[in-house]
């Protein structure tokens, strides 16, 4: 709660110390900004990384004006920030944002280090992407017990260790990607004591590939009832036999098992896999036959490559396949005749057969498919060819008998690519040119600042990249799947890469103008990293890597003529005479000033200037400490470090790694301070309530020079082992000098919650009911039943403190009355500000000191008030 000092009195303030008697002690409002727990845990995040959003360093309110926060009842519920180029750690401080739902930090390479495990105490996340950064070490075992986890995307980087089985828990899995990392051992399964990833029966992506797994993949792993359709193994170091298994994943269209040291036979019921579109086996030591894949009639691309299977013919397969767009099986043990009809499906594209021994003769046949364009028979047996003159694309016979005689024929030499990759077409902008660090956009024929970056395409339906429709329509879900100016996607230079990942430069312009801003960008990197971008199917599964993006520099002016730089630069030169020497005098005399300021006054300044402009408090040297550095500087809160204690912890001498020596304060277990859900009735309400009315009070009015708290909130009202009430927490306070006390600032500080409780309060307000005033359905539960004297009262009084005029407000002195009046009535003892209950309702005080509201203020509570950490601080600190 903020607290506006107004009139004398801070309303909020008032209204604070009503909810302190009518709901439980620890408050929690549904309305607000920042909840202090996540604002803290954001703020020393900001303070590890570099490169964050200008907003991050305007505002201390991240729900309100943070770039990539956003939030729900004053919880932060998402962080995105792809594609910001931030640079640092991602420290343990994340834990700390408990109600946080979708994390997204993909695409920052200069994110490093490894993941702590407090990432583990985000029980609420659905969404963690941390791809395309460069963290390291290993996965923490604690990602397991994200239970709301459905999408885990942590590809491309540089993880190392093994796969935690913990991962198995996560039963709402439906993403997984761990691919193009570091990682090493087998892939776990569950055992008697402990889970495994067979147990994640809803997951449809197993993206393993481009690691360093080893050992068999276990027969357990697959089971009939999972919902898999992707499953990425590819560049491992995978041994052993496929399981059986395997095949009973009937819901299966991409399987990529190649560039492993899988061995043995291929399991023959990987033939009821008949969803599957791609299957590569490639690079493996597979032995035994050729296996039957005649009932997989989805399947659009086949890879056996580089295996050791017995020699036989082509399988029946080769010419029944109705949906096979790419044959692919090289330095096999292939014979006979190459079947003329597997050239005749009006869809297949490319047919890669060299270094087999197929022999005879080789004909197209009687009629070929109008998209063949390439047909590979290099280092084979085959002594004649029957070619049609209508097949004008490329035919590989080098290494062939047939070409001894024929070399000078174009299918017996080596043959150059003759069509240029594709290229998004900008003929329509004339020979319009840019600058080096921009590039013509396709839709506008502008120069702009595009976001670059490379897509994979992991299993595309075709290798033919001849066919500009397919980009075309690429172009097109591109720009419709990420809401962007139809026209405004370039693609460029697509080729298979040594995974045989389909490689696409991509670049996506701005319209209008020449930049995207932040929340554009981050936008673009969730759509892509959270895959809700869908290419066209032919394209299958894929992920993005994002190139940093050049925001504009947003303090770059327009540009000055020379003549006016010329002017300017005389007229300065003139002035800077004149002022020169004033200038040294007046930086000598604040310098004087500032020095006086800074010995007179315990608290920070509130502006760089030394004046109260009411912006953020520039606090002399604070920052954020997590609780590791506190540990270290403490050794550990060691004993030998305890300088002193009190109602409510110890403190600790420390020394920070600059050399600075402080004291730190620790809460101890059995402390008052934080706790929640305290039982207190109504007369110990009203206690809390007259004892931070009097602490106030007495800041205000009796301390010298008076102090203005200006962050009172529940959390500052301590409560000791016999609850009395303390007012803490002195960061944010302001002293108030002998030309101020005439007027007193209005400008707010700390958190400004107040009006919307008012508001909600002042709605439910119902003067006919005589015992709660209407307000029974908020109030809390402990209480609702009691009998509560002067509650009409204690809500007339809270509604008189946030009235708008200052005027009509009583002020905290006329507060304190009213509260004792109220205890008065019922014939309880306002001596002692003991909140503690017994059959004397309170009784009982000693050593007090007679006050200026008529009644007696404890003597050790007068002292405290106006320090109240329990504790003497002395002027040199030294261990205990």
């Amino acid at each position: 709660m903020r607290e506006v000092e107004a009139g004398g009195m801070a309303p909020i303030i008032r209204l604070l110390l009503f909810f302190i008697a009518l709901f439980s002690f620890q408050v929690h409002f549904i309305y607000g900004i920042t909840d202090p727990r996540d604002a803290a845990a954001l703020q020393s995040l900001k303070d590890s990384w570099k490169n964050t959003p200008p907003t991050w360093g305007k505002s201390n309110d991240p729900c309100q004006d943070w770039e990539g926060i956003m939030c729900n009842n004053s919880r932060v519920t998402a962080l995105g920030l792809s594609t910001m180029s931030l640079e640092g750690k991602l420290s343990g401080d994340i834990g700390g944002l408990t109600e946080l739902i979708s994390l997204d930090l993909s695409f920052n390479k200069g994110l490093t280090g490894s993941l702590s495990p407090r990432i583990g105490d985000l029980q609420k996340l659905s969404i963690l992407i941390l791809a395309g950064c460069s963290f390291t070490g290993n996965i923490p075992d604690e990602v397991g017990n994200l239970e709301e986890l459905s999408f885990l995307a942590m590809n491309s980087n540089n993880f190392s260790g093994r796969i935690p089985p913990s991962l198995g828990k996560l039963s709402k899995l439906y993403w997984l990607d761990l691919a193009d990392n570091q990682l090493t051992g087998s892939i776990p399964v569950s055992t008697l004591t402990s889970p495994g990833l067979d147990q994640l029966k809803h997951a449809k992506h197993f993206h393993f590939n481009k690691n360093q797994l080893s050992g068999s993949i276990s027969p357990q792993l697959f089971s009939y009832d999972m919902a898999l359709i992707h499953v990425l193994l590819d560049g491992n170091q995978l041994t052993g036999t496929v399981p059986d298994s395997l095949g009973s994943v009937q819901t299966l269209e991409v399987l990529r098992l190649d560039r492993n040291d899988l061995s043995d036979k291929v399991p023959s019921n990987l033939n009821n896999l008949t969803n599957i579109n791609e299957l590569n086996l490639a690079h493996n030591n597979f032995t035994g036959p050729i296996p039957d894949l005649s009932l997989m009639d989805s399947l659009n691309y086949v890879d056996l490559s580089n295996n050791s299977f017995d020699p036989s013919e082509a399988p029946i397969w080769f010419s029944t396949l109705p949906s096979l767009t790419t044959l692919v099986m090289e330095f096999g043990s292939l014979e006979g005749r190459v079947p003329e009809k597997l050239f005749s499906f009006s869809q297949i594209q490319q047919v890669k057969l060299r270094n087999n021994m197929f022999n005879g003769s080789f004909s197209f046949g009687d009629s070929f498919g109008s998209q063949l364009s390439l047909v590979d028979l290099e280092i084979n047996q085959i002594t004649s060819v029957t070619l049609s003159s209508s097949y004008t694309n490329t035919l590989i016979l080098v290494g062939n008998p047939v070409c001894t005689a024929l070399s000078n024929t174009n299918y017996c030499q080596l043959q150059q690519q003759s069509t240029k990759p594709y290229s998004t077409s900008l003929s329509h902008c004339g020979s319009k040119s840019c600058p080096a660090d921009q590039k013509l956009s396709p839709q506008s024929c502008e120069c702009a600042y595009p976001h670059e970056g490379t897509i994979y395409f992991r299993g595309p339906s075709f290798r033919a990249l001849t066919d500009v429709n397919l980009f075309h329509s690429l172009e097109m879900s591109l720009w419709v799947g990420l809401k962007l100016t139809p026209g405004s996607v370039f693609l460029q230079n697509p080729f298979f890469n040594i995974d045989d990942y389909l490689q696409v430069q991509l670049a996506l312009f701005p319209s209008p103008g020449k930049y995207f801003n932040r929340s554009e960008i981050r936008r673009i990197g969730f759509e892509l990293s959270n895959q809700t971008y869908k290419p066209p199917k032919e394209f299958g599964p894929y992920y993005f890597i994002a190139s940093p993006y050049n925001f504009p520099d947003a303090g770059k002016g327009a540009a000055i003529s020379t003549g006016a730089i010329a002017g300017i630069s005389v007229g300065g030169a003139v002035l800077f005479l004149v002022l020169v020497g004033l200038g040294i005098y007046a930086i000598q005399q604040k310098k004087r000033a500032e020095k006086a300021i800074g010995l007179s006054r315990p608290f920070a300044s509130w502006a760089p200037s030394g004046k109260d402009s009411g912006g953020a408090p520039q606090l002399k040297g604070a920052r954020w400490f997590s609780y590791e550095e506190l540990k270290k500087c403490t050794n550990n809160f060691s004993d030998n470090n305890e300088i002193g204690s009190g109602g409510y912890g110890k403190v600790y001498r420390g020394m920070l790694s600059d050399g600075h020596v402080v004291a730190i304060k620790r809460a101890q277990q059995g402390s008052m301070q934080g706790r929640s859900g305290i039982h207190l009735d109504w007369k110990r309400r009203l206690r809390i309530a007259l004892g931070s009315a009097r602490g106030l009070a007495y800041l205000h009015e009796l301390a010298n020079p008076p102090i203005i708290h200006r962050d009172v909130k529940s959390t500052n009202i301590l409560l000791d082992e016999n609850l009395t009430a303390k007012v803490a927490d002195f960061g944010l306070s302001k002293l108030v000098s002998d030309s101020s006390k005439g007027h007193v600032s209005t400008q707010v500080k700390g958190t400004l919650r107040g009006k919307y409780v008012v508001r909600e309060v002042r709605t439910m307000m119902d003067k006919k009911d005589e015992e709660h005033y209407g307000l029974k359905e908020i109030m809390d539960p402990t209480i609702r039943n009691m009998v509560l004297i002067g509650f009409r009262k204690f809500v007339e009084l809270a509604m008189q403190c946030v009235e708008e005029s200052a005027s009509e407000r009583p002020t905290m002195s006329e507060v304190v009355k009213a509260i004792e009046t109220f205890l008065q009535n019922d014939g309880m003892n306002t001596n002692s500000t003991s909140a503690s209950s017994s059959a004397t309702d309170f009784t009982g005080s000693k050593g007090v000191l007679t006050q200026i509201y008529g009644d007696a203020l404890p003597k050790k509570e007068a002292n405290d008030f106006d320090y109240s950490g329990g504790y003497t601080v002395t002027a040199k600190l030294e261990p205990k």
